[in-house]
């Protein structure tokens, strides 16, 4: 924490929590994220420490019912980019990578938050050859073992990689399925089509969460004494 906050010296900053496991995703899907093992009590019985600690060091947090931090995240960084800031979203999960804009970098942690690799648009065209916001449509089709979200049958990341590629989403591969010539994919799409757009719902992290704080709220002045 102290290592971002000296290196890129923010002017406003948010700590975003999960309020509990109960979210419009797991009430849309009651599987979602099912197949994670129980937080270790040594964890959680350091988390009202971690919130003093966010405290103490000048940073507001914030959580909401039923969405994910992700959510409160996505919404704040798109008021922040329609705002012209530029926003650094530090996080060790993969899934906010779509949320990488002209004025948004996601850095997602290796070791710590000493190494990190800065995904913005451009790097997300290098790696994957895709927009970041078709990572949502990827991994609509390929699904999430983490999220425990299935994708549909037999399509891995490489078939789903192609796939955007061609059709640019999950809904223009269904605007198009006619055109795809006969196989066990085409079987697995047209039968789980209903899956896939759901895959799609669960993948999206929110831009327009109801969250009651905004950029003029998140000041960042420095740790408090």
């Amino acid at each position: 924490l102290d290592h971002v906050l000296t290196n890129f010296q923010p002017d406003a900053a948010l700590v975003a929590f999960d309020a509990g496991k109960v979210t419009f995703r797991t009430k849309m899907y009651s599987d979602y994220k099912g197949g994670r093992n129980k937080t270790p009590e040594e964890l959680t019985e350091q988390l009202p420490y971690v919130r003093q600690l966010v405290k103490a060091s000048g940073l507001h947090s914030y959580e909401l019912a039923n969405y994910e931090a992700d959510d409160i995240i996505g919404t704040l960084a798109k008021e922040a980019d329609d705002a012209g800031y530029e926003t650094l979203i530090v996080t060790g999960d993969r899934d906010l990578t779509q949320l990488a804009s002209d004025h948004t970098t996601v850095a997602v942690t290796h070791k710590g938050v000493t190494e990190t690799e800065h995904y913005t648009p451009a790097h997300v065209e290098e790696k994957l050859g895709i927009t970041p916001r078709q990572i949502i449509d990827m991994k609509a089709l390929m699904g999430d073992s983490s999220d425990n979200y299935p994708g549909v049958t037999k399509i891995g990341e490489k078939t789903a990689l192609r796939l955007v590629k061609q059709f640019g989403s999950v809904e223009g591969i269904y605007d198009h399925i006619d055109d795809l010539k006969k196989s066990k994919m085409k079987e697995h799409l047209v039968e789980e089509e209903k899956i896939a757009r759901e895959c799609k719902t669960l993948a999206t992290i929110l831009r327009d969460a109801p969250i009651k704080v905004g950029l003029k709220d998140i000041a960042y002045q420095g740790e408090q004494t």
